[in-house]
């Protein structure tokens, strides 16, 4: 009777012994992020990999990665399959995302905000001895309008052939990124190369230390119907002197930049690198002084989407009041 109450317990504790040998690596097992930015010569690159390091270094198990992709467009696609679940997107590309309009008229995108990043600035940049000083000269010359996929050639063909009338058989068309359009500027490849990114940014500080350049400003006629047809756009004053050689402010147009996740993720992983974001929003403001924009307050005023759930909780333990509009339905 002993000799089998013996084997039993012995039996017992061997099973157990199996079946945590089986559980203990998954519960330990560290998961691996990707998140979607863009080129190297723009800002939502380096952004990234500092989100990326404060969730590795402040989210128990997580290992984060941001990768170079074609930004906005590409990023929201790469999330909606959940081939990379987090991504950095122009707000514009998440209203017409996440509503299943315009570019993705039909789509609706499976995708969620996390947080508003900050605002993004248009830049219409040609060399100094150029003959294009207004958007009206932009016609007949070679002008790249942004990476394929690119949040800049979406805001571009909605600003130039949705909201003034320059279609894009009006200029002989380039699809190029950032550190490309600053190449091709340098040996005349382009006439104008377009950005729509944080300023200052690197690409557009490097060739105009080599050359002298001329951003071309919009008037207030111009911004008023871009913005009476996308009122997700708004116009921006870029002050002098934030590139070499730029002596007067430039008044141009503007978006609000989202970074958003895969709708399906779970509440609280959200939550927690909701959380360290935000908690460490000193990190990534060394690397863009433009991250003094991420914060809740401006994720509830300025998000055109709705919130994933997770950032949700965050955001109201911090006492604010999320509207019924940033609610997922």
């Amino acid at each position: 009777m002993n000799k089998k109450l013996l084997f039993l317990i012995t039996l017992a504790v061997a099973l157990v012994f199996t079946f945590s040998l089986n559980i203990e690596p998954a519960a330990a097992r560290t998961r691996f992020i990707s998140i979607g930015t863009g080129g190297t010569g723009g800002v939502y690159y380096p952004y990234g990999g500092g989100v990326a390091e404060i969730w590795t270094k402040h989210v128990k198990g997580v290992k984060a990665v941001a990768e170079v992709t074609g930004a906005s467009v590409e990023n929201t696609k790469l999330c909606d399959k959940g081939e990379t679940l987090f991504g950095e997107i122009m707000s514009d590309v998440a209203f017409q995302a996440y509503n299943g309009t315009g570019k993705f008229k039909g789509k609706p995108q499976k995708i969620r905000g996390m947080f508003v990043m900050y605002p993004n600035v248009y830049h219409i940049v040609t060399r100094k001895e150029s003959s294009v000083k207004t958007i009206a000269d932009l016609k007949g010359k070679k002008v790249s309008v942004g990476a394929p996929g690119s949040g800049t050639e979406f805001m571009t063909n909605l600003i130039l052939q949705g909201a003034l009338g320059i279609p894009y058989d009006s200029f002989n068309v380039f699809r190029l990124s950032f550190n490309e359009n600053a190449n091709a500027m340098k040996d005349n490849s382009i006439d104008v190369g377009i950005w729509c990114v944080a300023p200052p940014t690197s690409s557009i500080m490097d060739l105009a230390t080599t050359h002298a350049i001329r951003i071309i400003p919009f008037t207030k006629a111009e911004i008023d119907k871009v913005t009476a047809k996308y009122p997700f756009y708004a116009g921006y004053t870029l002050p002098a002197n934030v590139y070499k050689g730029q002596d007067q402010p430039v008044y141009t147009a503007s978006v609000w930049n989202t970074f958003i996740c895969n709708a399906d993720l779970d509440e609280d992983l959200v939550y927690k690198l909701t959380k360290a974001v935000f908690e460490n929003q000193d990190y990534l403001i060394k690397i863009h002084h433009f991250a003094k924009y991420t914060t809740p307050e401006n994720a509830v005023k300025y998000s055109v989407i709705p919130l994933h759930p997770g950032a949700i909780k965050y955001i109201k333990e911090q006492g604010i009041t999320i509207p019924d509009r940033l609610i997922a339905k």
